[in-house]
Order: C-alpha cells, then structure tokens, then sequence
C-alpha cells in the first residue's frame, strides 16, 4: 500500500509531559533497560529551542481567547504537523556506488488538524481518494527530476498518533559538487492537491568519517552537548544488518527501519557525585561522563562515559573530541566492566573483558560498537481553521529571532527570518497586530497593549507570555516556538514632600512630571503617525 490516511492516526490526543533535559538520576546496572531515567515527579525540564512538541501552555488559554480581532479562536490541539528528520552529515557516492544516507530521513505526520480536513472534504462532496496522503523526498538541487525523488510510503505507527515514512535510498553522487545541500519534501492529497514543499536543515557533504584529532576550524564536525544525535550498530559493515537506537513504548531497542532522535547532555561527573547532574555546555570529548535523552518521550539511559572504538577495542586513554560517524562505545559510569550492547532487536548490557596485552583497552563484541551522528529535527505546524484554503502551505515562513524597538504604546517589534511575504500578518495570541512588510527576511509590527489580553493586568501587576504566529491573507495559521512576554513596569513612590521647601520642590517636580507626560505623549503620537506613512508608502 502506496498511500495511508491522514487522519487514521490523527485521533484526539491528551496532553503530554513536555520533553527537555530532565533531572535523572543513576540505576542499577542489573535494572532493565525499560523506562530508564524518567522525569522525577516535581522537576521542570527546559524545553529546547526547536523542540518536537509546539502545544500551547494551558495557562496561555484565557489570555488567547480575548481582544481577537477576527475570527481566530481555534484549538491548538487542531494543528496540522510535519515532522522531519535527517542527519548533519552525509557520505558522498563515488563511481557506481551508492552511499545511501544513515539514519534514512524520516517524516512524521500528526496532528487532530488532519482529521478535521477530513470533515471538510467530506463535507464539500470530495471521494475517498482525497483521503490519502502520498509525498517525494529529493535533493534541493535544480537537476533533479520526478524521476530522482524517493516515493515515500506513509504507515500507521502502532499505539501513535502518527504516520510515518523513510527515504531508504537517497544518496549524493561525486557529479554534486556542492559541500553543503538540503533535503527537499513534496506533499499530496490523493487527489494530486498540492500540500506544500518542506525543506530540511542544510546538511554537510563529507568524503569519509575524520581519523584525525578535530580542531575549532572543523568545529561543525564536532558533536556538541546538549545537541541531537542518532546511534547506529552495522555488523560487519553490512547495510543490511543496520540497526538503529530507538524507544518504542517508553523502552530502548534496536530496529532495523525506525531511529530515534537522542539528546546528548556532557554532565560535570565530579559535582553529579554529590547528588543532582550538572549540565556542560562543550564539545563532547571520549572519556566524559554523557547520558542520552530521547528527545520526544524524555527517558534516558543512565549516565555512561564515552570511548573511542578501534578495531573492536575500546581505548580508555583518548579525550580528543568525538566527531560525525566516529565509532564509539558507552560504558556505565556506575559499573566500568558493562557496556551498552545490542542483541538482535534487544538492548543489553555487555560486560567487556580487559585486553590481555594493553590495560588501556577493553575488549568489544559487535554489538557494542555504535556509531554517532548528529541529526536535525525540524517541524513545521499549521491550522486551516474552518477555511478550505486549495493553495499550499509553502513556502514556510520561518523566524530566527525578534528584535523590540521603542517602548511604551509605539513598542515595536522586528521580527527576523526568511520567507516572508506581504501577505503575512504577525498574531499575539489571537490578537493580529499591525504589521509592515520590509522585506523577505523581515516583518515589523506595533506590540498590542496588553490590555488586549487581561484587562485586570495593570492591577494584577503580574508577567504575561503570549505565543507569536503567524496567519496569511486566507486565514492560515503558522505556529512558531516564538512568544512575547509582558513585563510590569516598576515604580518608585513619590518622595515625601516637606513642611515649607519641600511643598515648593513638589510643585515643580509635579509641574515637570506633567510636561514629561506630555511631551511622550506627542512622542508617541508622532511616532504611530509615522508608521502608519511608512506603512503607506
């Protein structure tokens, strides 16, 4: 079967715990590697950057609801989400061969908001042919043609809400010239309706993994802490026999076509000791103490020290950096003698003899030597509303970053990204705001005064965060992980005014207070008339 449906695993979801770095804490090495590490009760993980989960915080819900300018009040849990994932590296192909990408790029597909099309399309007369999502992986590159793009297959993954689909057979030929290149995904309907086009994050093009010792100059080849990375085992260099780290239902195994997404944290060992992990922002180096945290579930694997892997052999003296596809090997950092391991589909604990010749070396079985790569996760979420909007999605507005300009009732905001276009309107909550087109990587627009939100805030005196979208022209809204936040104003009391002198020092302080109003006021005014020309012109 070519094609799944949209919504088949697109039913309501319930609210999850967010995924981040959680605060963990070491088990026994005889313990099963099942639900290892979870989220201690009362511990709040920060939440990456560019995480997987984008729902909105239920305390956000009332501040969303009010002083919407048009009809905008839809639930977050009717998004539409796409869900790519690839590594930062790739393999050049040379000659005939074929050096297919490790992990494959992978696509998730989730989201109520699918099914709610579904009711749209049924409601407008459409037949079950529309129903079917079908989709092409390719390289960015203008050569390629239909003819190069991977068909992707969307399945139904068991106990998720999600559809899921790999490019098993994508590769870089030594014809592509370029050092860097980008993955390119198309998206249908069944019937031939144009989704959108998806692009990944920029992947680099290396010739082989790097022997030598990394330097600061090929610092993109380094693994980082507390970035993602992927962990694959091949047993003698076979592709077939490739199997890839992966948690299935809270517990760790080794499949052969579904690869998880693992966040590396280098925590200082020394003070963990005393209790608690201290998290280390660095280069991760062989011998330092890492724990692997899977990015959408949150479990972890307990602390293990990382080591260099040559010929089957794990090298305890090394702690140069650890780059993209170096082979390597975990060691509990509780118990020296074990090893994470793979046995078939199962992961194990391998206990490693010491070399009989070289003390400085352990002695591996094939299961435990894992290779590392850095991967990229990157999402794109969206909400139709009730609008049966026929052009696609793309091209995908994204933001980098904001910018405040101004303060008071001209607060301005910049935002900064790519994709954007004189269409695009910039959402505080479910507030439009005014906003002005500056060019393909920037949008500017007039901070909504926060009375739009809370009308008792001036008296509450209290910190609102509101989420930043975006919505186009014909209604459709795009998600960012982007929020502002609204900060009270301190002020100090008047000074105490004196018997003789000092009643004549308030006057003069009221009287000045009173042209220092006045003149922010005709401030203000000035500037808003000047947006509204610029706007114009």
């Amino acid at each position: 079967m070519n094609e799944a449906n949209v919504w088949d695993g697109a039913r309501d979801e319930t609210p999850a715990s967010e995924p981040g770095f959680p605060h963990l804490f070491p088990l026994s090495p005889t313990t099963p590697l099942t639900h290892l590490g979870t989220l201690q009760p009362g511990h709040d993980a920060p939440r990456a950057t560019d995480g997987w989960d984008r729902r909105l915080d239920p305390g956000l819900q009332h501040y969303q609801l009010q002083g919407a300018t048009r009809e905008l009040k839809r639930e977050a849990h009717a998004d539409q989400n796409i869900t790519m994932l690839h590594a930062k590296v790739a393999q050049k192909s040379y000659g005939n061969e074929k050096r297919f990408f490790c992990p494959p790029p992978c696509v998730y597909i989730s989201g109520h908001g699918w099914k709610v099309m579904q009711d749209h399309l049924k409601a407008a007369g459409y037949g079950d042919a529309v129903y079917r999502m079908c989709g092409y992986m390719c390289l960015d590159s203008v050569s390629q043609s239909q003819a190069d793009a991977f068909k992707l297959i969307f399945d139904e993954q068991p106990n998720s809400r999600k559809l899921f689909a790999c490019a098993k057979s994508l590769f870089i030929s030594d014809q592509d010239k370029r050092k860097h290149f980008c993955l390119l995904l198309r998206l249908f309907l069944g019937n031939r309706q144009d989704v959108g086009s998806f692009q990944s994050r920029m992947i680099k093009v290396i010739s082989k993994p790097s022997q030598k010792r990394q330097s600061m100059k090929n610092a993109d080849l380094c693994i980082s802490s507390c970035s993602r990375v992927a962990l694959f085992n091949r047993l003698r260099s076979q592709t077939v026999s490739t199997r890839y780290l992966s948690v299935d239902r809270g517990a760790f195994i080794a499949s052969a076509r579904h690869w998880t997404a693992f966040t590396i944290i280098m925590v200082d060992d020394h003070r963990a000791n005393q209790g608690g992990f201290v998290l280390s922002e660095a280069f991760i180096c062989y011998g330092s103490v890492v724990q692997l945290i899977c990015t959408e579930s949150g479990v972890a694997l307990p602390p293990m020290v990382i080591r260099k892997v040559n010929k089957q052999h794990a090298i305890l003296d090394v702690d140069e950096p650890v780059s993209q596809l170096h082979k390597c090997a975990f060691q509990f950092r509780d118990d020296p003698d074990v090893y994470l391991c793979l046995s078939n589909d199962t992961i194990i604990q391998y206990q490693a003899p010491s070399s009989a010749r070289d003390s400085s070396r352990v002695v591996l079985n094939d299961g435990s030597c894992w290779t590392i790569i850095g991967v990229e996760v990157v999402e794109f979420t969206f909400n139709q509303g009730l609008a049966l909007i026929q052009s696609p999605v793309s091209p995908f507005p994204v933001i980098f970053g904001l910018e405040v300009n101004g303060g008071g009732h001209v607060a301005m905001l910049e935002i900064h990204g790519e994709n954007f276009s004189p269409h695009l309107k910039i959402l505080f909550g479910n507030s439009e705001a005014e906003t002005m087109f500056k060019s393909s990587k920037s949008l500017l627009c007039v901070i909504p005064d926060v009375s739009v939100f809370s009308d008792s805030w001036r008296c509450l005196r209290r910190v609102i965060t509101i989420p930043l979208s975006l919505i186009r022209t014909d209604g459709l809204i795009y998600r960012t992980s982007y929020s502002f936040t609204y900060t009270p104003e301190l002020h100090l009391p008047p000074p105490g005014r004196g018997a003789a002198g000092g009643r004549g020092r308030g006057t003069d302080a009221g009287q000045g207070d009173d042209e220092d109003v006045l003149l922010e006021t005709i401030h203000q005014e000035f500037t808003r008339a000047n947006f509204h020309l610029f706007t114009q012109s």
